[in-house]
């Protein structure tokens, strides 16, 4: 689903990601962790080509991202993304919101992205919310109708940049509940956390970054009882204090 090899980037003098590679199967679930800085939401950014790489290839779906092609813009309409901060637009209803996509960029008909929104909304459980503005909705439900309306673009990989970072600590679960729910669909999945609760339950990979860099990639429960690295250790430790 996702190749990468030699990528660097970097944001003016800075270089934020060094030499990573990284082979992401279908249906595989992957958290990506570490400390703060260590260029976990940059990786994800440059497989959904939100961020450009100046070094390195990068292939999602078979697609070189690096390279302008009709391949590209096909492969980046397969890939759904979260933000942090919900980004939904606060001049549109719920339901607006999720068919803008489908009808802009997959050609839908109004009605038929309205009954797919619907069903996606249902699916996160913000069904009887469709007709209200985002600002009218607490912030689990708001991040519930972002994941609602990645996924109306009926993705094949779902890319989640640290998705409950801006939520009070009540409205965590509920919003990882749906992550777990549509992990157990077979989708393949993408994500940074900070809740390592989480990544233990769903993760068949975790990958812990440090300074750019991938230092450790293994199943969850070699990581959490048997990492290999100092910084990954120390990164456990202070988690468990």
């Amino acid at each position: 689903m996702v190749q990468i090899s030699g990528l660097n980037k970097w944001y003016g003098p800075f270089q934020v990601l060094h030499g990573i590679d990284l082979t992401v199967q279908q249906g595989e679930r992957i958290v990506l962790c570490g400390p703060s800085g260590s260029g976990k939401s940059t990786l994800i950014r440059c497989i959904s080509h939100l961020e450009v790489a100046e070094e390195g290839v990068i292939r999602t779906l078979g697609a070189d991202l690096t390279k302008p092609s009709p391949a590209r813009r096909l492969a980046l309409r397969e890939v759904g993304m979260v933000f942090q901060s919900f980004n939904l637009f606060p001049h549109m209803t719920v339901l607006q919101n999720c068919t803008l996509a489908p009808i802009s960029v997959r050609g839908l008909s109004h009605q038929k992205a309205a009954e797919q929104a619907r069903h996606y909304l249902s699916k996160v459980g913000v069904e009887n919310q469709a007709n209200k503005y985002p600002s009218q909705l607490s912030g689990g439900q708001q991040q519930r109708v972002a994941i609602a309306r990645a996924l109306c673009m009926e993705p094949k990989i779902m890319l989640f940049d640290e998705p409950t970072s801006a939520l009070d600590p009540e409205m965590v679960n509920e919003v990882l509940e749906v992550i777990v729910k549509l992990a157990e669909t077979g989708m393949t999945l993408l994500c940074v956390t900070h809740e390592m609760g989480f990544a233990r339950q769903v993760a068949d990979r975790i990958l812990f970054l440090d300074a750019g860099r991938i230092v450790e990639d293994m199943p969850p429960e070699r990581f959490f009882t048997a990492p290999e690295s100092d910084r990954a250790r120390a990164f456990l430790a202070q988690i468990h204090r």
